[in-house]
């Protein structure tokens, strides 16, 4: 090469530094191929680092909430139990007390009379012929295609539902009433709270049985009320299960006794006058 050809070279280089293409993409403010995939690069191991941490950290945290998890149903369980158990016993010593109280007043007509008065109020225990009414939720819907189930449901029993098939019972002539074995009283509730329907406190499960004591038409004349058309008209829009059946012998556990609560006389006030 000659010394002028040299020269030429060394000119241009130091005129233009870059290769075109990379001086174009400088112009542009674009990066060149090379630093974009070198960009992704970083970032793609940024993210996988970020992503694994974060994997290790739920899987370290995974025993201890499991274990949260089961000592909360455990407890749940053991006091679960202990409710039971109480609940026996005093069911147990209550009919102690009314034995002893029907043994008192076996020369009178006070223990039959009793007797009656609590199996109106719902504290006595009660058997007799009547009606079953069952109402059971309906199934959820299912996407044929991707399978996955539908949230909204309006087939589900409510709160309200079971009220209206109590307050229909007692003006088709029941005499006693029971949710799922629940006693149904003069002051008893049935609500929801949190999803689930609770009576008189104790929650109740799809399907639900509403059985009612009472004269030998009972069934039929509740069967005609509004009511029973309504749940009927459910059956066919919601696909709500629903049904009435006469029963015989039925028996009804009665309800806790209420707690009583006596009148007292105001406390005086520190300075001794009148409150």
């Amino acid at each position: 090469m000659t010394s002028a050809r040299r020269d030429d070279l060394l000119a241009e280089l130091f005129r233009a530094p870059l290769d075109p293409g990379y001086a174009a993409a400088a112009a542009s403010g674009e990066p060149p191929a090379r630093w974009g995939r070198w960009a992704r690069a970083v970032v793609l191991a940024a993210t996988g680092f970020l992503l694994a941490v974060a994997y290790h950290q739920v899987v370290a945290e995974a025993p201890s909430a499991g274990r949260a998890r089961a000592d909360l149903v455990a407890d749940l369980r053991s006091r679960q139990k202990t409710t039971d158990d109480l609940q026996r016993r005093a069911e147990a010593l209550r009919a102690q007390v009314d034995q002893a109280r029907d043994d008192a007043l076996a020369d009178s007509d006070s223990a039959g009379h009793l007797r009656r008065l609590a199996a109106g109020a719902g504290t006595g225990r009660v058997t007799g012929d009547g009606a079953v009414v069952r109402v059971v939720d309906a199934p959820p819907k299912v996407d044929p295609v991707t399978g996955e189930t539908d949230e909204e449901n309006l087939g589900l029993v409510l709160d309200r539902d079971l009220q209206d098939i109590a307050n229909g019972l007692w003006l088709s002539g029941a005499e006693a009433i029971a949710i799922n074995g629940q006693r149904l009283t003069s002051t008893s509730t049935i609500r929801a709270a949190g999803g689930v329907i609770l009576v008189d406190f104790k929650p109740v499960t799809s399907p639900y049985e509403v059985a009612a004591i009472g004269p030998g038409e009972l069934a039929a004349t509740f069967e005609k009320s509004p009511t029973a058309k309504r749940f009927k008209r459910y059956v066919d829009s919601y696909r709500m299960q629903f049904s009435v059946k006469k029963r015989t012998g039925l028996v009804l556990a009665a309800a806790p006794e209420p707690p009583l609560r006596y009148a007292r006389p105001p406390s005086p006030s520190p300075s001794g006058g009148p409150r």
